[in-house]
């Protein structure tokens, strides 16, 4: 037994070879009216040439109403095919299958966009977390510095009385400026400056 997709294959190259055997008697038929329509004005001519009254006028005559319905049959053979191909490519756009390949580009391209949004959120995601942990390293380390800052202060009024009076202001004044800075490391760098010089007392 035949079976369907077997079947559906032979009706379309059959449903194909009568569109062209078609396609082929519609430019044979305007093509042979020509000929004909060239060859009764020969004729006429000849007959004219000849010098036979009256035949010569009907048979231009003829011979141009042929012409014409050559050219006619052309200009409305070339409309009908120009409407088949109009409606055939309408019927493809609105076949089953052209619905679900539309339908499957559609749904993978949602895909992609999804796929494109999800990467865009966590590259978001990442970058805002990334900015929220450098702002509260910032404000650990402002908070820190100011502690580290008063502690230092703190260790100068202690031992004011120890060391000379330019000093202890050169000291304050480099506490100050690290503090504005917010140089952490130079502020440890003072404090143990400051715990060598108490040490030394």
């Amino acid at each position: 037994m035949i079976s369907t997709s077997a079947k559906t294959k032979y009706n379309k190259v059959s449903l194909t070879y009568c569109a062209d055997g078609q396609s082929t008697l519609i430019i044979r038929i305007p093509l042979l009216l020509f000929i004909a329509a060239i060859l009764t004005l020969l004729v006429a001519e000849l007959l004219s040439w000849l010098a036979v009254p009256m035949l010569p006028s009907t048979i231009s005559q003829l011979g141009l109403v042929i012409l014409l319905a050559s050219f006619s049959v052309f200009i409305g053979a070339g409309l009908i095919a120009l409407v088949k191909i109009i409606v055939r490519a309408l019927a493809d756009y609105f076949s089953s299958a052209q619905r679900v390949h539309r339908r499957f580009l559609f749904v993978q391209a949602r895909q992609e966009q999804i796929k494109r949004l999800y990467y865009f959120r966590t590259v978001q995601l990442k970058y805002f977390n990334a900015l929220k942990r450098t702002r509260l390293l910032k404000a650990n380390n402002r908070k820190h510095i100011h502690s580290l800052s008063n502690a230092i202060h703190q260790q100068l009024l202690t031992i004011k009385t120890d060391i000379p009076a330019e000093t202890l202001k050169q000291l304050q004044q480099q506490n100050a400026r690290c503090r504005r800075q917010q140089n952490i490391e130079a502020l440890l760098v003072l404090q143990k400056n400051i715990n060598s010089l108490s040490n030394k007392q």
